[in-house]
């Protein structure tokens, strides 16, 4: 019987609280529950950012619970290539030792981490920090290296944080390479755009080389030729600056280097970008004029323009359309938020002498955790305990909070090289910004006898092998590894190249969250309780980062023992009491996660436990934006604000409001000291200056037509459903062409056809959609994966990284042109 068949039994229905775990907007969701499955999903109304509202995807997540998918039981590669299964403690044992003796030969820093984000599972890459630190694992990445770290690059430079706007109220909203209506991404997507289409007085710009489902309501369609972005953006921004349509006193009054920017734009030729983006010069006008002359504005980017050429050179290009025109800190407008965890906004690492806005932002939240800390130290802390000493540990101790962070903003150890102290990886040297490796450098700093290379990959709730580009070099570097180690629930396309895969609970069986919090004016966090019992054989991920920890013995019994003791006598105690062992082990900085595990979590129900290391956070959180903490209703002295945040995050079933804004409050997380935008990037700008002149097409004759390789689809989400029934329409992920390409071709509409790429070939299902222009085909995201059935195991559509490359990649973040990949189409003969 498959796990969660409830055939035949006689068991009540019962409603439990959630969330939807597969886009960001991570809406709340009542699951009502058949014995072990999820029979119906509802909006929850009482989650404070969702309100109730759900798209259809959600109505499926059963077949991500539930399924001949799941694995329940540890499993070793034997030489053969076959895999055995093994129990729990032989697992943990024998990948212990591998790991330190890696350790021990090569140095904790060749021991390589990826993946822990996936759409809301956050708390097992929370807990790895302890692992890696007690390893001495310095480098990590996860899919944001793919997606979001040039738009991170710009952010930090700019204003130091992560932008989102207020659609609801806007009189103008901007998507470039963005398809809400099938990505979602703000809460009630598709209504809210319903409204805007029909709405005289509201206005839609789409950039996009499809007529997607977003673009087709659009009041401006600008059907960009693929890899056209940057030129059309450039014109626009030169259209505001040239015809004055910028907004002169918020520029002044919040910007600096506009003289810089003005220059450069000034002297753009409109209509030879216009020629060169493939978009009629007055319909760059008009949009640009209605931008420039509206009451609000909003701006989303998103893949389609971060996976083509020029990403990060366009990421810099869209902020200055709604930065010139004052479009921020007002009703409708972009604004900058508060978060529960830093995900984005980083630089590309300064150093000490010089610091990214992201790194001073950092510093002065540990400087208010060390006066939070003292307090509480001068509080709490008998006289007789304290030394000589003791600030000093209550500064470590501080920093420890800082570290229980760190995952998501960077890791541990921090490393530099020559160039003016700037992370970049061991082998190529690559940026790593936001503390992330870029994933198109991964198999670069494997495939090689370099004696940096990393020798060992533990990957958490990821599947790369699939996602990445080149998913063939992929998987040969990860047998080139000494050790790999996949955790996840289903047997991937990763774990079937791991030496070693551990089984975990589902997001559904242990408390979860997200730390994509970007509400305003209230910011929410949602602690997912779990709603069903883990399989039998199963692990959550904070359990197997423990006994590992365990076994490597970082810790002495009798501390652990001490801190356990004054977590039960109460929050407070157990603050002063952590912060003032660090005195004596400073080591416990990094190792804070495990620690909350083994102690606070002690004070928490057992399946609960994995939610300790949140305390950390809560207090990271109050400390970071005390005032707006306060407003959400977290008020006292010392760790007072943080503990109560931690407990009714615990407490809630539906997500908590940890922070409340105004919008005159937005311009407190503007990390300059003057609070301004920092307008100049001088690469960027002088890339933006070379434009003219620059290559814009990457085909060639070999490879004519350019492949968008991972669409957006009603019935595509993340990997994570494998189960091909989800699919109502369009079960084999057809390749979407214009009829011209194809009946030049004489390949008709549902006929297969070859798909060819320099990165590999793959047979495939032509439809004719009017969505795609000439030149222009798309493969949805998501397919290719293999799902066990009644006849073994079967593959549906195409794996769109089975055709990709690693070479083509922005030059500043190093991310994918996922949706720029040369091709060809070829009729199959018979």
């Amino acid at each position: 019987m498959n796990p969660g068949d409830t055939k035949n039994r006689s068991v009540p229905v019962l409603s439990k609280k959630s969330a939807c775990i597969l886009c960001e907007c991570n809406c709340g969701v009542i699951l009502d529950l058949d014995g072990g499955r999820i029979a119906k999903v509802r909006g929850d109304k009482d989650h404070p950012a969702s309100e109730g509202y759900t798209c259809e995807k959600a109505m499926r997540l059963d077949l991500y619970q539930n399924g001949p998918h799941r694995i329940t039981t540890p499993m070793r590669r034997e030489p053969d290539g076959s895999y055995a299964e093994i129990d729990w403690d032989t697992a943990l044992d024998e990948i212990t030792a591998k790991l330190l003796g890696i350790k021990e030969q090569h140095g904790g820093e060749t021991i390589f981490f990826y993946g822990g984000g996936g759409q809301g599972n956050h708390l097992g890459s929370a807990n790895a920090v302890a692992l890696r630190a007690a390893l001495g694992s310095k480098f990590y990445s996860n899919a944001l290296a793919q997606e979001k770290t040039g738009e991170m690059w710009v952010d930090g430079k700019l204003y130091g944080g992560h932008t989102k706007g207020d659609f609801e109220n806007a009189e103008v909203l901007v998507f470039i390479g963005k398809n809400p209506w099938q990505s979602h991404s703000f809460p009630r997507a598709r209504p809210l755009l319903k409204a805007v289409s029909k709405d005289p007085n509201k206005s839609m710009v789409v950039v996009d080389p499809r007529v997607s489902e977003t673009a087709a309501l659009a009041d401006h369609h600008l059907q960009v030729r693929p890899g056209g972005d940057a030129w059309l953006i450039a014109a626009m921004v030169a259209v505001l600056v040239q015809e004055n349509l910028v907004d002169q006193q918020f520029i002044n009054e919040h910007t600096t280097g506009y003289e810089q920017v003005r220059e450069v734009f000034s002297t753009i030729d409109v209509p030879a970008f216009a020629d060169i983006c493939g978009v009629p010069e007055e319909q760059i006008r008009s949009a640009a004029r209605r931008i420039g002359t509206a009451r609000s504005v909003c701006v989303y980017e998103d893949l389609g323009i971060q996976q083509a050429p020029n990403s990060t050179l366009v990421s810099y290009l869209n902020k200055m359309l709604w930065m010139l025109t004052g479009n921020f800190a007002r009703p409708g407008t972009m604004f900058l938020h508060s978060s529960f965890v830093p995900l984005a906004g980083g630089g590309s690492g300064g150093g000490k002498k010089n610091p990214t806005t992201m790194q001073r932002a950092q510093r002065r939240v540990i400087a208010k955790a060390m006066q939070i800390a003292a307090a509480t130290a001068a509080d709490l802390i008998p006289t007789a305990a304290r030394t000589p000493g003791m600030s000093k540990g209550v500064e470590r101790g501080s920093r420890a909070l800082v570290d229980v962070l760190s995952p998501l903003v960077g890791g541990p150890p921090k490393v530099s090289n020559s160039a003016g102290g700037a992370r970049r990886t061991p082998v190529t040297g690559a940026r790593i910004i936001g503390g992330l490796i870029p994933c198109n450098s991964i198999t670069e700093e494997i495939l090689t006898d370099h004696p940096k290379r990393f020798r060992a990959m533990w990957l958490d709730s990821t599947n790369p092998a699939h996602s990445l580009p080149d998913s063939k070099r992929f998987r040969q570097a990860m047998r080139q590894l000494d050790l790999t180690v996949v955790v996840d629930v289903a047997f991937t396309e990763t774990a079937r190249n791991a030496d070693y895969v551990l089984p975990a609970a589902s997001q559904f069986e242990k408390p979860e969250a997200t730390f994509f919090n970007f509400e305003f004016p209230h910011n929410v966090f949602h602690l997912r309780k779990p709603v069903f019992e883990p399989l039998p054989g199963t692990l959550a991920e904070p359990e197997i980062y423990a006994q590992i920890i365990r076994r490597m013995d970082v810790i002495d019994k009798a501390t652990l023992a001490k801190l356990r003791t004054a977590a039960h006598t109460g929050r407070n105690t157990f603050g002063a009491t952590f912060m003032a062992l660090t005195l004596a082990q400073p080591r416990f900085a990094q190792l804070a996660p495990y620690i909350l595990y083994e102690t606070l979590g002690d004070t928490l129900p057992e399946n609960m436990r994995g939610a300790a290391v949140l305390w950390g956070a809560a207090q990271m959180c109050a400390a970071a934006n005390p005032e707006a903490v306060a407003r959400a209703g977290f008020t006292g002295v010392g760790l007072a604000p943080g503990n109560a945040l931690f407990d009714r995050i615990l407490e809630s079933d539906s997500g908590v409001v940890f922070t409340s804004d105004t919008w005159d409050t937005v311009w407190n997380y503007v990390t300059r000291k003057d609070r301004r935008f920092t307008i100049v990037i001088d690469e960027l700008l002088e890339q933006t200056r070379n434009l003219a002149t620059a290559r814009s097409s990457w085909t060639t004759d070999e490879f004519p037509l350019v492949l968008a390789a991972g669409e957006r689809r009603a019935f595509t989400a993340n990997t994570i459903i494998r189960n091909p029934d989800w699919r109502r329409r369009d079960r084999d992920g057809a390749l979407r062409v214009n009829v011209s390409d194809a009946s030049t071709l004489g390949i008709a509409d549902g006929d297969r056809a070859r798909l060819v790429t320099s990165g590999g070939a793959a047979e495939v299902l032509v439809e004719y959609s009017d969505m795609m222009q000439p030149g222009n085909i798309a493969l949805p995201n998501g397919l290719g994966v293999d799902f066990p059935d009644a006849d073994g195991t079967a593959i549906t559509g195409v794996a769109p990284n089975e055709l990709t490359t690693a070479d083509l990649r922005d030059e500043f973040a190093g991310t994918p042109w996922h949706k720029y990949v040369p091709a060809r189409l070829e009729p199959l003969t018979t």
